[in-house]
C-alpha cells in the first residue's frame, strides 16, 4: 500500500519495509526530500509471532515475558510459535528447536536472547519480516557495543527485516483499552520508563493507540515512528520521550510528514545542559547533537517541545482531543479576582492573546456580575452567580463572542457545592460547544467528585492540575494550528540540480584549508553575494594605486589562510585617505605580520563601507542534521552577546525572516536613533544565498563566517566586509 502511495519511492522487493528514495527525489546535495514511510502494520497487528528463547520454568525472566507476549499474541488475533532447542512445549504451546523449523514468511519475531546476531541471519532465511532485540550492551557501552550494534544493523539490512532495539523492552505488547473513542496518543520512547505516564491517561478516558519503545535505534527510529503514526486517520497526536536522534535529516523529513498531515508532534527532548547530554548517550548510545540546532529544528517543522513528563502528558491529550480553534482569543473566568488577575499574567507572558471583550459583550455580562467587578478579561464574577442559574448565562455568553477560541476557568481548590455546580456547568457547556473549554482544578487531593468525576468524566473538557501546565498546552494548541494552517514544506522547492555557482565555487575550494579572506570573498562572489571593491597587493606602490581605484577613505588588512583574528593582532587599519597613510600602513602591516610569524598572500585595499547594521552570516555543520546556516548580530556583538538563530536547509523567504525576528536585536534592522531601517530584503538574500552555499558544497564547505555583513540602509543591499571559510 505505502509503496503505491508515495510514488517518489521505489518499494523494496523483499517486503521489509524499506522504501528506496529515487534519484529524482534527493536535493542538490543528494540527501532525500521525503520521509520513507515503513509499512510497520504488521510489526503492530502481526498475524504470526515467533518468540526466540521461549520459556515456561519458573524463576526464569524470560518466563514472564513469553507470558506476557502468549497474552498479548491473544488480544490482537496472532498466532505465536514459541522457539527453544531444549523444551518440547512452552505454557502447552508446541516448540520449535531452532528458527528454521518454523512456518515461512512470520510477520515478527521476538529475540529473547542475550546475543542476537546469529539469529537475525536464519530470521532472513524464514523470510521475518520485524524483529524486536531486547539484549543490551551495545552502542550505550562504549565503541565496541556501538561497532557490534553496527553489525546487526548490517545484518538486519542484508536479511531483509526491520528491527527494533537492541536495548529495548516490552512496551510495545502493553495493552491498549478498546472501550476509547476518539483521536488517540500514539507514544515513541527510547526510556520504556518514561512513557508511563502517558500509558496510564488510559485511565481518564484518554485513547493510546499504540506505542514504540525505539531503545537504541540500530534499525527502525523515531523518525520511522513519527512518519508512521502521522499517516495513521486515527492518530490525534504523538507524544515522544527522545535522548538522542539518530539522523537529522530522517527526522526533519519526518516532523515535515506531520506536519503536513497537521498531526502535533510533542516531544521531551534531553540534552539541553551538558550533563543531560552525557547522560543520555550513555544510556542509548546515540548522539544529542547540538541542542540550540535541535531547537531550531524543532520550530521550523512544528514540533512542539516540553519539558517534563507533565507537560508532555497534559499537552499532547488536549492537542490529541481538541478540536481546531475557532478563534485565537483566550478569555479567563474565574470567581476571584485574584486568581484571574494570576493566571492572566501568567497565559500574557506565555504570549498567549487575551483580548479585551467588547463593550457589548461586558454590558451583557454584567446582566448577571455586579457593575464593580471588572469582565473585560479576565472574567471576575465575584463568586455568587455561580452558585444559581447565573452561572451557565456567564459561560454561555462569553463562548458565544466569536473573538473567543478558548475559556479556561482556574478552580484554586474545592468549595462545594459552589466548586461541583460551577464544574457542571462548565462540563455541559463544553459539550455543546466547539470551542476549547479548560479547567484548571488545583487541590492536590483529587479525590472530589466534581474532580474525578464531572470534570475528568467529560470527554469535551480539558482538565489540569496546574496553571503552568495548562498555559503551556494552550500556548502550544494555539501554535499548531496556526503552525500548519501556514505551514509550507520546505522540501517541495529544494533544488535539485546544481547552479553554476557551485562549479566556480567548487574550483575555489582547497580541502583540508583555511581559506585567505580575499579567496573567502571570491567564494562568496561566485554566489553573487556582494563583497566591497577591492585589490589584492604585494607592495606599498601597488597599495598606493589600488587605493585611487578603489576610491578613498580605503581600509587595508593583511590576507593570509590562516589569519582568523586580524583585528587582535593589529593587522587591520581603517579610514585612510592619503596615499601617504596607504604606504605606511602597508609597511606597518607587514612588519605586524613578519613580527608575528604570520604567511601573507597579500595586502587587501577595501573599499571602505561605513553605514549599516553590523550582522554575521554563516554556516556550520551538526553532527545531526549536517549544514546548517547562522544569522544574528554581527562584528563583536556576536562574542558577546550571541544573538542568532539558526535554521537547517532547506528553507524559504519567510523562514529566513522568522531567523530575524528570533534576534533579541531585531529592532537594530528596522532603525533606531535616527538610523534609517536597514535592507533586510537584501540581508534575506545573502541568507538564502549561503544557504544554497551550504546544499551545494555539502561536506565540503565545513565552516562560513562571513562577519560583519554590513546591511545597508533600504533599498541599498548587504556587502560582505570580511569573510572566513574553511574547507574540509
Amino acid at each position: 500500500m505505502l509503496g503505491s502511495t508515495y510514488s517518489t519511492r521505489d518499494p523494496d522487493p523483499a517486503g521489509s519495509g524499506r522504501l528506496q528514495p529515487r534519484p529524482d527525489d534527493m536535493d542538490v546535495g543528494g540527501r532525500p526530500l521525503h520521509a520513507t514511510v515503513p509499512d510497520l502494520d504488521r510489526f503492530f497487528r502481526p498475524e504470526s509471532v515467533a518468540v526466540v528463547g521461549a520459556s515456561d520454568a519458573e524463576g526464569r525472566p524470560n518466563t514472564g515475558i513469553t507470558r506476557q507476549l502468549i497474552a498479548w499474541s491473544e488480544r490482537v488475533g496472532a498466532r505465536l510459535y514459541p522457539v527453544n532447542p531444549g523444551r518440547e512445549t512452552v505454557f502447552g504451546l508446541p516448540c520449535h528447536p531452532s528458527v528454521a523449523e518454523l512456518p515461512e514468511g512470520m510477520d515478527l519475531a521476538v529475540l529473547l536472547v542475550s546475543d542476537p546476531l546469529p539469529v537475525i541471519g536464519q530470521l532472513g532465511e524464514a523470510k521475518v519480516r520485524f524483529a524486536v532485540a531486547f539484549a543490551s550492551g551495545f552502542a550505550e557501552t562504549g565503541a565496541d557495543g556501538a561497532a557490534a550494534q553496527t553489525r546487526l544493523a548490517q545484518a538486519a539490512t542484508r536479511a531483509g527485516l526491520r528491527l527494533l532495539g537492541p536495548n529495548t523492552n516490552l512496551n510495545a505488547f502493553e495493552t491498549f483499552r478498546e472501550d476509547l473513542t476518539g483521536p488517540a496518543i500514539a507514544l515513541i520512547t527510547q526510556s520504556g520508563h518514561q512513557g508511563r505516564p502517558i500509558h496510564t491517561l488510559q485511565e481518564l478516558g484518554i485513547r493510546l493507540s499504540h506505542w514504540a519503545p525505539t531503545g537504541n535505534e540500530a534499525d527502525l527510529e523515531t523518525a520511522d515512528f513519527i512518519s508512521y503514526f502521522a499517516q495513521l486517520p486515527g492518530t490525534g497526536a504523538i507524544a515522544a520521550y527522545v535522548e538522542g536522534l539518530k539522523d537529522g535529516r530522517s527526522f526533519a523529513l519526518a516532523a515535515d510528514r506531520a506536519a503536513r498531515n497537521k498531526v502535533p508532534v510533542v516531544m521531551v527532548k534531553v540534552g539541553r545542559t551538558e550533563t543531560g547530554a552525557r547522560t543520555a548517550a550513555s544510556h542509548t548510545g546515540k548522539l544529542t547533537g547540538s541542542d540550540a540546532v535541535i531547537d531550531a529544528a524543532f520550530r521550523q517543522f512544528g514540533v512542539i517541545r516540553v519539558d517534563g513528563l507533565d507537560e508532555l502528558q497534559d499537552t499532547a491529550a488536549l492537542l490529541a482531543r481538541a478540536r481546531p480553534p475557532a478563534a485565537e482569543g483566550v478569555v479567563v473566568y474565574s470567581i476571584s479576582g485574584g486568581t484571574g488577575a494570576h493566571f492572566a499574567d501568567l497565559a500574557t507572558a506565555a504570549g498567549l492573546p487575551l483580548p479585551t471583550l467588547s463593550e457589548d459583550k461586558q454590558a451583557e455580562l454584567h446582566q448577571w456580575i455586579p457593575e464593580y467587578l471588572n469582565v473585560a478579561n479576565p472574567v471576575d464574577n465575584g463568586g455568587h452567580p455561580v452558585g444559581d442559574w447565573r452561572g451557565r448565562r456567564i459561560i454561555d455568553a462569553i463562548l458565544a463572542d466569536p473573538a473567543v477560541g478558548v475559556l479556561i476557568c482556574p478552580i484554586t481548590g474545592p468549595f462545594p457545592p459552589m466548586s461541583d455546580k460551577l464544574a457542571q456547568d462548565l462540563a455541559d457547556a463544553a459539550e455543546e460547544t466547539d470551542k476549547l473549554v479548560c479547567v484548571v482544578w488545583g487541590s492536590p487531593i483529587g479525590t472530589e467528585d466534581a474532580y474525578r468525576h464531572t470534570l475528568l468524566g467529560s470527554s469535551r473538557l480539558a482538565t489540569f492540575r496546574t496553571f503552568g501546565n495548562c498555559v503551556t498546552a494552550v500556548r502550544a494548541y494555539l501554535g499548531h494550528h496556526r503552525f500548519t494552517a501556514a505551514y509550507r514544506s520546505p522540501f517541495d522547492d529544494a533544488p535539485r540540480t546544481p547552479s553554476s555557482s557551485a562549479r566556480k565555487a567548487r574550483a575555489l575550494l582547497r580541502p583540508g584549508t583555511q581559506l585567505s579572506e580575499h579567496a573567502a570573498k571570491q567564494l562568496l562572489r561566485a554566489y553573487g553575494i556582494r563583497v566591497p571593491r577591492e585589490q589584492l597587493v604585494t607592495s606599498a606602490a601597488g597599495s598606493v594605486r589600488a587605493a585611487g581605484l578603489v576610491g578613498y577613505p580605503v581600509v587595508m588588512k593583511a590576507s593570509g589562510a590562516q589569519i582568523a583574528h586580524k583585528t587582535e593582532l593589529g593587522l587591520v587599519k581603517v579610514g585612510l585617505t592619503s596615499a601617504s597613510q596607504v604606504r605606511d600602513a602597508y609597511r606597518e602591516l607587514t612588519d605586524i605580520a613578519r613580527y608575528e610569524s604570520v604567511d601573507l598572500d597579500g595586502i587587501l585595499v577595501c573599499q571602505m563601507v561605513e553605514r549599516g547594521v553590523e550582522m554575521v552570516v554563516g554556516v556550520t555543520h551538526d553532527p545531526l542534521f549536517g549544514p546548517t546556516v547562522t544569522a544574528g548580530l554581527g562584528g563583536v556583538l556576536v562574542e558577546i552577546l550571541r544573538d542568532t538563530a539558526v535554521r537547517i536547509p532547506p528553507f524559504g523567504d519567510a523562514t529566513a525572516r522568522d531567523m530575524l525576528g528570533e534576534l533579541r536585536g531585531a529592532r537594530l534592522l528596522d532603525g533606531v536613533r535616527g538610523a534609517p531601517p536597514a535592507d533586510v530584503d537584501g540581508l534575506v538574500d545573502v541568507i538564502l544565498r549561503v544557504q544554497r552555499m551550504a546544499m551545494e558544497l555539502g561536506d565540503s564547505l565545513a565552516e562560513l563566517d562571513i562577519n560583519p555583513l554590513m546591511v545597508l540602509p533600504r533599498g541599498q543591499g548587504a556587502v560582505a566586509l570580511d569573510a572566513l571559510a574553511v574547507c574540509r
